[in-house]
């Protein structure tokens, strides 16, 4: 089995020549679960560091034989693992080290790293959680940011890392303002910026509630270019929750009302059950509320390349660029 395996592992890998040869790009998904043979586990590469997901629970002797094949198969410098059950964002909160070990499954630790995406830096962490500092799904879409937003305003929601703010200030952006509901991601996020010699305004780097700052931006009739909405699927603060396939209406809703006329809407989502076209449907009803009339635009995905899909396990990640009016 162990033998089979990392011959899957080194060919999943292999599949991926066009990114492994661009000097450019070293953050890229080397495993993407079932197309690749390998179902319920993806592996990203972080300049040649692969992170390994589980999402089903693995018994110790599963875990154990791929642990060993993907050492064996890349024979990288260090290997870190995330078990990410269904129940994950609650384990996340009572058994961090279970769900996330700090220590990494294989090799030396790394505390921090630089990868590279389409020629710019960003900070990796791979022993931080469930999340290492890059989504790697929304490369495509950041690479088509970058070439849309020159002498534009752009509002960055859910901003994590802020690495959309990154490429739209590298892009030519005249104004990025980055909201997230955590500071620590939002220094991280000023990192990044630091890391690609771009100057840091503390004024731009906003943390609270995104629902609590849209109300606010409206309210004092402040409007952006673009507006950029990656929210988690699930989420939960101290006043709202929020769930993408019950919530993305009011979102759009009041994203939307702070789009300026002739602006555009950056809808994402990565809850995999929301096929595209229900997903359009949620954005199209919140833009409506808000009183917008939306015309629809590109849409975009993941690359193929690193994150191929089939019927039987289609891609995730769904972008819906609306133009507002």
């Amino acid at each position: 089995m162990s033998t089979s395996l990392t011959g899957r592992l080194r060919e999943a890998r292999a599949r991926r020549g066009a990114l492994l040869a661009d000097p450019h790009t070293t953050a890229f998904r080397w495993v993407n679960g079932a197309p690749d043979g390998v179902p319920d586990v993806t592996v990203d590469s972080f300049a040649g560091l692969p992170v390994v997901s589980l999402y089903r629970d693995f018994s110790a002797a599963e875990e154990q034989a791929l642990l060993d094949a993907a050492w064996e198969a890349w024979a990288p410098r260090s290997l870190y693992l995330k078990r990410r059950p269904r129940e994950a964002r609650v384990l996340a909160n009572v058994a961090r080290d279970v769900v996330a070990p700090e220590a990494p499954a294989r090799g030396e630790p790394v505390e921090s790293l630089e990868a590279l995406e389409n020629g710019l830096r960003f900070r990796i962490r791979p022993a931080q959680g469930l999340s290492v500092g890059l989504y790697l799904d929304m490369r495509e879409t950041r690479a088509w940011l970058h070439g849309e937003v020159k002498g534009l305003t752009v509002l960055n929601l859910f901003s994590y890392t802020c690495a959309f703010g990154v490429v739209a200030t590298a892009g030519g952006a005249k104004r990025v303002l980055n909201l997230d509901s955590s500071r620590r991601v939002l220094d991280w996020g000023e990192e990044n910026a630091r890391l690609n010699g771009q100057p840091v305004d503390r004024y731009d780097y906003v943390a609270g509630d995104v629902f609590d700052w849209l109300g606010r931006l409206a309210k004092k009739g402040e409007t952006f270019d673009v507006v950029i909405s990656d929210p988690p699927s699930f989420s939960t603060t101290r006043s709202t929750r929020f769930s993408a396939a019950r919530d993305y209406p009011l979102l759009a809703e009041a994203a939307a009302r702070v789009v300026a006329p002739g602006g555009r809407l950056v809808a994402c989502c990565n809850l995999a059950p929301l096929t595209p076209r229900r997903f359009e449907a949620l954005v199209m009803e919140g833009t409506a509320r808000a009183g917008r009339t939306a015309r629809p635009g590109v849409a975009l995905g993941p690359s193929a390349v690193d994150f191929p899909s089939s019927p039987e396990a289609p891609a995730g990640l769904k972008v819906q660029v609306l133009q507002l009016r």
